[in-house]
């Protein structure tokens, strides 16, 4: 055969081959790759971990992340409440002159103090003394001036802190003159009832 000919029937092969591969790459039928038998379930479980290490494999329960819950808000502290004030009162007293008066014993939370209610209508100034007596024989005492006018007003101790039970402390208020030079005649003593009364 002439170098001619061997040439065109190269040529030819060529083109059949061309022709032909095209061909039975479309023919191939479709469905899961053949391969080696078992070859199927490893290949899956390859490619998986593949996709998953690039981010791009199937999100399985492992993966994914919940959500988290909202949470709730904190309920609000409740207020404290404001300690009771409690009072212990005598009865109200007055004296031919025109003085009058009502001595309490106050208490509210640890503190406890002694108030006394009073009107002056004598037509002169006057003093208030008013002593607090507690548990052990302690004692504390205020003393406050009373204006010559029919108008109430109050005169009280300061406030301590309370020994023992509150009902243990009594008080008294003694309505005396003024401007007397030595001599403050009494015109009136008015105590609690706390020890041994009804509470106002």
């Amino acid at each position: 055969m002439s170098p001619v000919n061997l040439r065109v029937v190269g040529l030819g092969t060529a083109v059949t081959v061309a022709v032909l591969l095209p061909l039975v790459a479309t023919a191939r039928p479709t469905g899961d790759p053949v391969g080696p038998a078992g070859a199927g379930a490893e290949g899956d479980a390859k490619a998986g971990d593949l996709l998953r290490g690039l981010g791009l494999g199937p999100r399985t329960p492992d993966s994914v992340t919940p959500s988290a819950a909202p949470s709730a808000p904190a309920a609000a502290a409740p207020a404290p409440a404001s300690p009771e004030r409690v009072t212990h009162c005598g009865p109200e007293l007055a004296s031919p002159e025109g003085a009058e008066a009502q001595t309490c014993v106050l208490s509210e939370g640890p503190d406890v103090w002694a108030r006394t209610y009073y009107r002056n209508a004598t037509g002169r100034r006057i003093d208030a003394f008013l002593t607090l007596m507690g548990p052990g024989g302690r004692t504390v005492q205020a003393g406050c001036p009373v204006p010559a006018q029919d108008e109430p007003g109050t005169c009280e101790t300061p406030r301590e802190r309370a020994r023992g039970v509150v009902t243990a402390y009594t008080a008294v208020a003694e309505l005396a003159g003024a401007g007397e030079g030595g001599s403050t005649p009494l015109l009136l003593r008015a105590g609690s009832n706390t020890a041994d009364g009804e509470g106002s």
